[in-house]
């Protein structure tokens, strides 16, 4: 990419104002132009809250805001992009493909949306607004490239609809299918109580634990029953009894699904839903190992036989980029947002997500936002606080945020070196770490 140059100010006292900060104010500019149809898009996905894998409301809404975007076919829209709730849309500046022959490829910046809910109290965790936020950055970029004189860099802007974060891990089946082949660089932003650069997303990996026992009469003859709520509670006080010798990072949440049918009946089978969680891909199979003995252990007791699936896909933990945060912190504060301290951030506990897998396979940013409200995530307060008005200052200062970000990777060649450097080293040290042990 070819940096911009320094050209001076005009009045003031003579203080050098950077091309690049002109385009970084015209990305602003082009998001406060959308905010009236930026704020109906998320109010669109909020009032239709859809569970993962189903979200054909909010697919459609995203899609058509990107085919109707002005000026008519500016972006190519890919509406079933893999999956059947994702999408892939791109757009390119005019003249700005690389020449053939050049050595490079144009640079590919993707901004990744989410849009499931939760059962029972919707938005909850704030995807519609996530949604916004990578809609917003996306036409700030593009604002921001076709105001710019010459010509433009080679670069291409995508945005990626990613759905099933809650459940099922959509981005997973999206980089299996190839989705983040040959991205440079991701964002995206998500919902939060403060503001920070990086907040360190553990590891998760869930199972589903089923037990079969015998039926029997519970008063006339209980001895020819094999109970198998006995073994789920029993699993469950396991558990209990294995948190005083857990790890404080280490995480153990979990539900009896079914316990039985009626009060006369010995169960003869029962069924458990758990997450577990730790910090690294290398210590979630140690936690793993240690829970499925308590469920074994269960069975033996009680005799019946026992069942342990894992889920679909395993979330890995979010891979810090210090150069990206740091240049996405810089951004934020010109635009007025305090972040949490840097102590805090890497000591924050926090959930986890699939995109923990996007950042072993390329450099990203998950940054998180307040919303203008200290509810809580997956709370009936936090639906509300999403879909409030209030939401929307925050939002598109986050996509401001993000969309400055994002000119930065074109514009300095140094800070996409460092990007990709950090990217590298935490892949070794990850890999390393694996090997341990």
């Amino acid at each position: 990419m070819r940096p911009v140059e320094e050209r001076p100010g005009e009045g003031g006292a003579g203080v050098g104002v950077s091309e690049l900060e002109l385009l970084k104010l015209r990305a602003a500019e082009r998001i406060d132009e959308a905010a009236e149809r930026l704020g109906a898009l998320s109010r669109a996905i909020w009032s239709e809250p859809e569970l993962a894998y189903e979200e054909h409301h909010a697919h459609r809404v995203l899609t058509r805001f990107f085919e109707q975007e002005p000026p008519a076919a500016a972006w190519t829209v890919q509406p079933h992009y893999e999956l059947a709730t994702a999408f892939r849309a791109e757009w390119e500046p005019p003249g700005g493909r690389a020449a053939p022959g050049a050595e490079r490829r144009p640079l590919h910046l993707a901004f990744l949306c989410e849009y499931d809910a939760l059962p029972g109290i919707g938005h909850a965790c704030g995807h519609n607004l996530i949604a916004e936020v990578g809609a917003a950055a996306a036409l700030g970029v593009k604002g921001a490239l076709e105001g710019l004189p010459g010509p433009p860099p080679p670069v291409k802007i995508i945005v990626l609809g990613t759905p099933a974060e809650e459940d099922g891990g959509g981005k997973i089946d999206l980089i299996e299918a190839g989705a983040f082949k040959n991205l440079d660089v991701v964002f995206m932003a998500h919902p939060s109580q403060e503001n920070a650069a990086y907040l360190p997303d553990v590891a998760e990996h869930d199972v589903t634990v089923k037990y079969y026992g015998k039926a029997s009469h519970a008063a006339a003859y209980p001895w020819e029953g094999v109970n198998a709520l006995d073994a789920a509670v029993l699993a469950y006080n396991n558990l209990s009894v294995l948190r005083q010798q857990m790890k404080p990072t280490w995480r153990v949440h979990g539900i009896i699904k079914n316990g039985g049918v009626k009060p006369n009946i010995i169960p003869s089978y029962s069924e458990l839903i758990y997450y577990f969680r730790a910090p690294s891909m290398k210590e979630l199979p140690v936690l793993t190992k240690k829970a499925e003995d308590c469920f074994r252990a269960a069975a033996l007791a009680t005799g019946c036989t026992v069942e342990i699936k894992g889920g679909a896909h395993d979330y890995y933990n979010v891979l810090p980029n210090k150069s990206l945060w740091k240049a996405y912190m810089e951004n934020g504060e010109k635009l007025g947002i305090e972040f949490i301290s840097e102590d805090v951030m890497l000591n924050t506990p926090s959930g986890s997500t699939d995109f923990g897998n996007v950042t072993f396979v390329v450099p990203g940013i998950h940054p998180y936002f307040y919303i203008g409200s200290t509810a809580l995530n997956h709370t009936e307060q936090y639906t509300e606080a999403a879909g409030a008005h209030e939401a929307q200052f925050y939002t598109l200062r986050t996509a401001k945020a993000l969309a400055m970000t994002a000119l930065d990777v074109i514009f300095k060649p140094e800070l996409l070196e460092s990007v990709r450097e950090d990217f590298k080293l935490q892949l070794q040290e990850e890999e390393f770490l694996n090997t341990v042990g």
